[in-house]
């Protein structure tokens, strides 16, 4: 969808313009992890506007293969403003203008599900399924068992303004369960499921996903990853490891869990352990989390690994900026 954010602070009764962007969750995920040097596919549908081709325009300049994106003629590109308040905050508001876009109407004869299936990785959120009976049907049936899939990772992306009526627990919970990597916030798992009592609760709650992370804002996030082969009723303990996120100058908090779900799919790419997958997910994060859009270039892969290796100590120590992603010297992020 094409995002419009505001000129300045208020309501959006009160400001007077907006400036256009690319949002969704989906192809800013994409757009990281082209950006990080992987192949990347964005599937999905936009209307024949001008709109869906600054959105096909946008995405591909990130390196991203937009060539399975389908144009609707009788549909157009979604769209939303918000305030420039951070979501959840006193006085945010988000307006979607969604309903009837041609993303809405995605299906299985309406989008390329061959492409959908050729990648290593198929990446899915519940945004999507929030849009219409129809995309929750196509996620319901891409999370479906099948022999041969792609690793399914969901991420939940509880967006409440979206749903109509009631069952979005219900939807969310099945896609998550179907899924072989999910993401969720602690406090969006509380949101939509009632879960609290902390990361352990939610993986009591959701046990069916090899890997889970579970998000835990500005103290870190915490992975569950349990042993390959394991059917239910799950007997072997998991692997559950935390790690504290480095603390980071926050320009703006959009963005952030999708750089986050990207940089974690991308060191899961590279076969990195649990420990680096979580931090390359932080580090991707603090990237989004110190400019003012939704998207912002990812550190540069040697980098990031640098940063990755740091032991407890010196990665207790980072402190991230604006800019600091252009910071090519060992120590400069570091301070006592």
């Amino acid at each position: 969808m094409v995002t419009f954010l505001p000129s300045r602070p208020g309501r959006l009764a009160d400001v007077p313009s907006f400036d256009r962007a690319i949002g969704g969750a989906e192809s800013n995920v994409a757009c990281v992890l082209a950006a990080a040097g992987h192949a990347a596919r964005w599937v999905s549908r936009v209307g024949a506007d001008g709109f869906g081709d600054h959105l096909v325009e946008a995405i591909a300049a990130y390196g991203v293969d937009t060539s399975r994106v389908r144009r609707d003629p009788g549909r157009p590109t979604g769209v939303y403003f918000r305030t420039a308040g951070e979501r959840g905050g006193a006085g945010h508001e988000v307006a979607y203008y969604r309903s009837g876009s041609a993303a809405s109407a995605m299906a299985a004869d309406t989008v390329d599900t061959a492409a959908l299936a050729a990648g290593r990785i198929l990446h899915l959120t519940g945004i999507t399924a929030a849009l219409s009976a129809s995309c929750r049907a196509l996620l319901g049936e891409l999370t479906a068992p099948r022999p041969g899939r792609p690793l399914i990772s969901f991420d939940v992306n509880h967006r409440p303004g979206l749903w109509r009526g009631p069952g979005e627990g219900r939807v969310l919970r099945e896609l998550a369960g179907g899924a072989d990597l999910v993401f969720v916030g602690e406090d969006e798992a509380e949101e939509v499921w009632g879960v609290r009592g902390g990361p352990g609760a939610v993986r009591a709650a959701l046990p069916e996903p090899p890997v889970l992370v579970v998000k835990q804002g500005a103290r870190g996030a915490t992975v569950f990853a349990r042993p390959p082969g394991e059917d239910p009723p799950y007997e072997k303990a998991d692997t559950v490891l935390f790690v504290p996120a480095p603390r980071v100058e926050v320009v703006a908090t959009t963005g952030a869990g999708d750089a986050f779900a990207a940089g974690f799919l991308s060191a899961s790419l590279r076969g990195l352990g649990l420990r680096e997958r979580l931090r390359h997910g932080q580090l991707c994060a603090a990237a989004a989390l110190t400019v003012p859009g939704d998207l912002a270039p990812p550190p540069d892969r040697g980098h990031a690994d640098r940063l990755a290796a740091l032991d407890e100590a010196e990665w207790g120590r980072l402190r991230l900026g604006p800019g600091w992603t252009r910071t090519a010297a060992g120590t400069e992020e570091a301070t006592p």
